[in-house]
């Protein structure tokens, strides 16, 4: 791609196989393109205020996962490796052929599919906040479960705002919050996100994986435990861990800039192809 300014922005439709319409939002060309994955029921917004840390070395690029955003709401099954079929719609659409890939809870779930069936097609990844699933993983408590499936709206959104953020951190950034689910979701939608990213197990094809792989996660994470992080690093060849102390689910939030800077080091150590 032609060299510009990294500050332009470029939104768009991919088409998925299935004929649904993706939304993605590319930020800046001409240098290696870095792809953003947002959490469970959420669209490129859980991003925002983050991706600007990686423009002085490349272009970012997010999605609007099916079911939130501008992106389709088709009425069907959702699961993680649909997802990541989807990513791959969205780089085949905008020609790229390789990219690094920095995925999030849910996103990072979906990240393991991608790297793990087209190792050809990521550079570097990134694995935040997230787990394998499936029996091996651990799961968050029922405690934790029961605040979130409150019916008292109000009242779980509290919850899930705790489960991200420290009370201190709060204190400080009063909001509005970008990562407690998007907007305007249908609810077969918003239970569609829910089942995919319950049914995720991707603990088989993680030793697929060929790039060089980051693990980070925030050590008071009740949302998804960090005990998670052991057993992906043992599952994934070349990975390594770092994990922020005192930090729950938002640590790529709360622990900015420290982990804007541990991502972009990593991802530094291996020069792109020009």
């Amino acid at each position: 791609m032609a060299s510009t300014d990294v500050h332009q922005q470029v939104s768009g439709h991919a088409r998925a196989l299935d004929g649904t319409l993706l939304a993605y939002q590319h930020h800046g060309t001409g240098r290696p393109p870095l792809v953003l994955l947002a959490g469970q029921a959420n669209n490129h917004h859980w991003w925002d205020g983050i991706r600007a840390d990686f423009h002085a070395t490349h272009t970012t690029l997010t999605m609007d996962w099916r079911g939130t955003g501008e992106s389709e709401k088709p009425d069907h099954p959702y699961s993680t490796p649909g997802f990541a079929d989807d990513v791959i719609a969205v780089l085949d659409h905008l020609g790229i052929e390789r990219a690094d890939l920095y995925g999030t809870s849910m996103g990072g779930r979906v990240a393991q599919w991608v790297a793990a069936r087209h190792p050809h097609r990521i550079r570097r990844l990134v694995l935040g906040c997230t787990s394998p699933g499936g029996p091996h993983a651990t799961e968050r408590d029922m405690a934790v479960r029961r605040s979130l499936a409150q019916t008292d709206a109000r009242a779980a959104n509290e919850a899930l705002i705790d489960l991200m953020y420290t009370p201190a951190w709060r204190s400080a950034h009063p909001g509005p919050y970008t990562t407690l689910g998007a907007p305007g979701m249908p609810p077969h939608a918003r239970r569609g996100h829910l089942v995919a990213s319950n049914r995720h197990d991707a603990w088989d094809v993680l030793p697929l994986i060929t790039a060089p792989t980051l693990i980070l996660h925030g050590a008071d994470d009740r949302l998804t435990p960090a005990a998670n992080v052991p057993l992906l690093a043992s599952r994934i060849p070349q990975a390594r861990t770092h994990i922020f102390e005192g930090a729950r689910h938002g640590y790529f939030q709360e622990c900015r800039p420290a982990a804007a800077t541990i991502v972009s080091s990593f991802l530094a150590e291996e020069p792109f192809p020009v």
